[in-house]
């Protein structure tokens, strides 16, 4: 018989949820470890707190020592990210009797500089903390070290890595052959205001490449590319460049687009092991180029990642060119990705680490 898990979320967010897809790839790989993971939401949005928390009060009724891992982001449990309410959730659960994980996606406040801004992060900070003196387990999605608002002593918590929300093939090395055409790949753009930065980025560097490599090819897909199609092709109209453009795709055609990709550039902000886009270009066996943060750090760094300075678009082409343009680089990159996605980052990896803490704990 296996034990059972519930993944308890929020708020779905739309059009992709990348919190369900990661409980749901977790769930198949704890099968193995004879552990079945059930999803369970509070919605919230739909029914209203009243409503929402009566349900739950019902359910929670028999999961008593059952882990229940509570997946935070804070808009999961807000509308604008004011997240106070998931204390009464994890206040109800521990009157149930449950065993009480809470999984953070989100290991930061929001940034602003607006007094709301401000007020939200304040909320954010003492929800989190709060959060965790009511729970029996917490994980961080990057490491402990790298979070600011910790405290310095502190136990039952562990650092466990998002997975790529992705079913990578085993034999997915096999299907990286020599591009007819060097091919960048681009997963995700932001959207709003900074989508726009993102995008100049993304043509500054490609413009570069094209006017020292010639004819390339560029793949832009997931969420919010479409959005940017005008603007990319506007600004490589004038270059050998052969633009793709496509918005949020199944998982199998993630794998096959990132498969036929030399490169993968993200520029989403810093990169972190947070990121599934990132993390699926690393399952990918792809080099990436990417921006360093606060959260960057081991084993992220161990994959084939190229980190440039944010703000210095000549060392983000420079990066660019080489990776085209020197085969034995790239397949080195390429090499540690594949190294780090097996030994870190892979779903069997990352269950087995989540089942040595609920057994232990």
């Amino acid at each position: 018989m296996k034990l059972p898990v519930i993944a308890l979320l929020g708020r779905k967010d739309e059009p992709t949820d990348a919190v369900e897809e990661y409980c749901r790839y977790l769930g198949k790989a704890l099968i193995a470890h004879n552990f079945q993971l059930e999803l369970r939401r509070v919605p919230w949005e739909i029914h209203g707190w009243p409503a929402a928390l009566d349900a739950l009060s019902l359910m929670s009724r028999e999961w008593r020592g059952t882990w229940v891992l509570v997946q935070y982001t804070a808009l999961a449990w807000s509308k604008r990210g004011f997240p106070l309410k998931i204390l009464r959730i994890l206040q109800l659960l521990k009157n149930a009797g449950a065993r009480i994980g809470l999984v953070f996606h989100d290991v930061e406040p929001y940034p602003g500089t607006r007094l709301v801004d401000r007020l939200r992060r304040v909320s954010q900070v003492h929800t989190m903390r709060r959060a965790l003196s009511l729970a029996d387990l917490a994980i961080f999605t990057v490491p402990e070290q790298k979070i600011s608002w910790l405290p310095a002593t502190l136990s039952d918590t562990a650092f466990i890595p998002v997975g790529p929300n992705l079913l990578i093939p085993e034999n997915i090395s096999a299907s990286h052959l020599p591009q007819a055409v060097p091919t960048i790949g681009v997963f995700s753009i932001t959207g709003g205001e900074p989508g726009v930065r993102e995008t100049q980025t993304i043509l500054s560097a490609v413009r570069h490449a094209s006017q020292t490599l010639g004819k390339l090819r560029l793949c832009v897909f997931g969420r919010c590319a479409e959005l940017r199609e005008t603007d990319l092709r506007s600004g490589l109209s004038d270059l050998p460049v052969e633009l793709s453009v496509e918005g949020v795709v199944e998982p199998a055609q993630v794998v096959e687009k990132l498969s036929a990709c030399d490169v993968l550039l993200f520029v989403r902000g810093s990169i972190s092991s947070r990121r599934s886009s990132a993390i699926a270009g690393i399952a990918c066996g792809l080099p990436l180029i990417a921006f360093p943060g606060s959260e960057t750090a081991p084993p992220l760094t161990e994959a084939g990642v190229v980190l440039v300075p944010p703000g210095q678009p000549d060392q983000l082409n420079a990066a660019l060119v080489r990776v085209l343009s020197e085969p034995a680089y790239k397949a080195d990159l390429a090499a540690r990705s594949r190294v780090a996605f097996q030994t870190h980052f892979s779903w069997h990896a990352i269950a087995s680490q989540f089942v040595a803490l609920l057994r232990r704990s």
